[in-house]
């Protein structure tokens, strides 16, 4: 079965999902954000919501975001966050479930997996003894500090990237993976990377995300914008919700482009071989970091204890799991920086 629509020029199938069906497929996965937002422990229900290395320390300024990545110094002391956690007996995980590799639902119905689903899993069994011990709510990218500010969930672990805007509204831990933007193409497209040759293109970035803020400093002539004239925004087809719908946009035409994490653009190439990143290298350097509601300092301290014991090994073993094969030659985690005094 192939994909009917049509882009200028040239037929395409939707590659790696299945042509027609894949790509309803897609669409489906992705409305699942807001149809489907918990999945609980290993049985993965529906609830309702209730480098390696030395670390280095480093004095930080809030109002000059001198080095935003530097987080409060790692301890395994319980607080009063750490203490309803425990009460209520599970942790809250604000996830992905459309970013192939790092939060995904297994299409064999295994529920969630991918290497923010482990980190997510072994904080869970540090705080609370086991794995299962979680209850996974799938947000989408432009909801995750919403959802730390009103409490739907006591951490994400969604391919975030800590920033010095977002610091201000919500804490990080350490740095628990590099990451840099970079430009998702057709392998037959003329563009070349984030350069002039987006001149005149269509590119989709996700609402909310690093990537968005990068086009509107730069967009080399770019439409990346959307023009609501009263429609409403799920009808966007250039600024979307969730990172998977630009991967779908593309597929059907819609857009030439994707600009977006090459740690999440890896993963959707290897779901669509029609598609590669564009350039030698990400223009940016950016690091994850599970982000937490600002206050829950005994929280912050515990995931970067988590942290501490994770990269010895932990972090290895799930990056050749899940990320080897898209993002070869990646010696281990960042380095953790901590705040001086």
């Amino acid at each position: 079965m192939t994909d009917t629509r049509t882009r200028p020029g040239r037929r395409r199938g939707l590659r790696g999902w299945g042509g027609v069906a894949g790509m309803a497929a897609a669409c489906a996965l992705t409305a699942a954000v807001t149809l489907l937002p918990l999945s609980r422990g290993g049985a993965d229900a529906l609830t309702e919501p209730h480098g390696q290395g030395v670390a280095s320390a480093v004095p930080v300024k809030a109002d000059t975001c001198e080095d935003p990545e530097a987080s409060l110094t790692p301890s395994t002391a319980d607080g009063p966050t750490i203490d309803a956690i425990k009460e209520r007996g599970k942790l809250v995980v604000g996830v992905d479930q459309n970013s192939y590799r790092w939060g995904y639902r297994n299409p064999a119905g295994r529920g969630l997996e991918g290497f923010d689903i482990d980190l997510a899993r072994a904080i869970a069994e540090d705080i609370l003894g086991s794995p299962d011990a979680v209850i996974f709510r799938a947000i989408p990218t432009n909801q995750r500090i919403a959802a730390l500010e009103n409490g739907t969930v006591d951490i994400v672990v969604r391919t975030m990237t800590i920033s010095c805007s977002r610091i201000k509204q919500v804490a990080f831990s350490t740095a628990y993976f590099q990451a840099g933007q970079q430009v998702l193409a057709p392998k037959s497209s003329e563009i070349t990377g984030y350069d002039e040759s987006l001149t005149g293109k269509r590119i989709c970035s996700a609402e909310g995300s690093t990537a968005y803020e990068a086009l509107e400093k730069n967009s080399f002539g770019a439409t990346f914008k959307d023009q609501h004239d009263g429609q409403s925004a799920d009808e966007d087809v250039y600024t979307v919700p969730n990172q998977l719908d630009c991967l779908v946009r593309l597929q059907q035409g819609l857009v030439d482009a994707i600009v977006t994490d090459n740690a999440l653009a890896a993963g959707q190439a290897a779901q669509d071989p029609a598609v590669e990143l564009k350039g030698d290298a990400p223009f940016t350097t950016e690091y994850y970091g599970v982000a937490t509601k600002l206050g829950n300092d005994d929280l912050v301290q515990r995931v970067n204890q988590v942290l501490v014991d994770y990269r010895k090994g932990a972090w290895k073993k799930a990056y050749d799991k899940w990320l080897a094969a898209d993002l070869p030659g990646i010696a281990g985690p960042p380095q953790p920086k901590y705040r001086d005094g």
